[in-house]
């Protein structure tokens, strides 16, 4: 019974699989953080200085927080560019290795 589920998993690739979503989850923090601690503060101070607020997430109007979505947003493209970047490198592997 264990082997059979031993093979399974390998299979499956269920064990690169939960890897991969344990990292990914990791680099998703990492990015979060950059952007709100780090590029958030820069590229938006001024902007932020002249709505008179100290943080993105407080810039709203009329109760629409729009500075968290533009932090998300920004959170999200860096994301997906390094999604895109190591699908592009896994992929050019997998092409070269068919060959």
């Amino acid at each position: 019974m264990v082997k059979e589920f031993v093979s399974f998993l390998k299979q499956y690739g269920v064990i690169g699989l939960a890897i991969a979503v344990i990292i990914g989850g990791k680099l998703n923090l990492l990015v979060t953080s950059v952007v709100s601690d780090l590029l958030t503060p820069l590229i938006f101070q001024p902007a932020l200085k002249a709505a008179g607020v100290e943080n993105i997430a407080q810039l709203g109007f009329n109760g629409i927080m729009y500075g968290k979505v533009v932090a998300a947003l920004i959170d999200f493209m860096i994301v997906a560019f390094v999604v895109f970047l190591f699908a592009k490198k896994v992929m050019k592997e997998e092409t070269v290795a068919k060959r």
